[in-house]
């Protein structure tokens, strides 16, 4: 809409019955899947009583962004299906829900973050032997991760909002203003793409330096190919997990911004485009307890081994050099 004033104001019911059920109920039953898979991550994360590893309070704090996402999404999709019209021409209905879930979306994006970090920062710990990831740590980052995520999320319901003027508004996420989702999601994305990349591969430029350095050495490096291709492996899942979740997102945001045409005319495609990235954003949140509590969980285990195994054996070496 944007306040152009050759789009019609009669928003007359344009949703078909059927499109709404087809979009609207795939919705639902995957935002259930993810609760039940994020609550059953939360579970055995608490089962297995390792909380007081920094890592684990950082994969559980992942599971409820994730948990928060899924019923905030659920609750969106539940909107759709009863008011789907609401969804194009905005409603007050709508701000709550979508602050909540632009919320737990950020809350997530900074998590994915926070444990990239966190894992380059556990491998290159041999090396940085000054500094030591603590449990309060990992505790100040997720009050902080959730600060931000509360401040920027919640911005709509303090007034950043196109509600009650036609200037500026979104076409696929109304009552949103399109410099509101700008300025959220660009720097937001760009960081969940660039910085798991960037700490991903430095943790397998660290491994390949240390099986260098024990292969001169003269001992077995077949521990440490090992996990340089289980590093490998993990990190393109994360890496093309956040790339397929959020990049349609990002590409709807600009859309929006570069968009000059009405609501009815980008009825349905556009809308039916809108509705997918909101699928596979939850998508997001099904993948992210399997990757980070089996794989990662796994990784993590060989890593600290390989610690353990690289710092006997350089040291046995150095002495042997002497």
């Amino acid at each position: 809409m944007k306040g152009y004033s050759n789009c019609s104001a009669n928003h007359t019911e344009i949703w078909s019955h059927n499109l709404v059920l087809a979009l609207g109920i795939p919705q639902l039953i995957i935002n259930i899947a993810s609760v039940i898979f994020n609550c059953t991550a939360i579970i055995t994360r608490k089962a297995a009583k390792d909380l007081h590893k920094p890592i684990s309070i950082l994969f559980c704090n992942l599971a409820f962004s994730d948990l928060f996402t899924s019923f905030s999404g659920f609750w969106i999709s539940m909107l759709f299906i009863t008011k789907p019209d609401d969804t194009i021409f905005g409603s007050k209905d709508m701000l709550a829900p979508y602050a909540l879930y632009t919320t737990s979306i950020l809350s997530t994006i900074y998590n994915l973050v926070s444990i990239g970090i966190e894992r380059y920062l556990a491998v290159a710990e041999s090396i940085r032997t000054r500094f030591r990831i603590a449990r309060s740590h990992s505790i100040a980052v997720v009050l902080i991760n959730w600060v931000l995520a509360f401040s920027l999320g919640c911005l709509p319901l303090m007034g950043w909002n196109c509600l009650h003027t036609g200037k500026n508004l979104s076409v696929l996420y109304s009552p949103f203003c399109v410099d509101y989702l700008i300025f959220v999601t660009t720097p937001n994305v760009v960081a969940a793409f660039i910085v798991p990349l960037f700490t991903y591969l430095r943790i397998i430029m660290i491994l390949r330096k240390r099986k260098l350095r024990m292969k001169a050495c003269g001992q077995a490096t077949g521990t440490y190919k090992s996990a340089e291709i289980q590093v490998a492996r993990t990190s393109i899942f994360i890496w093309l997990l956040a790339l397929v979740s959020y990049a349609p997102l990002f590409a709807g945001v600009i859309f929006d911004a570069i968009n000059h045409q009405c609501p009815l005319d980008l009825y349905p495609s556009v809308y039916i485009f809108r509705n997918c990235t909101a699928m596979m954003i939850t998508m997001n949140c099904l993948g992210n307890p399997i990757i980070y509590t089996l794989k990662t969980k796994t990784l993590g285990a060989e890593l600290k081994s390989l610690k353990c195994l690289s710092g006997k054996r350089l040291q046995a070496c150095t002495i042997a050099g002497i």
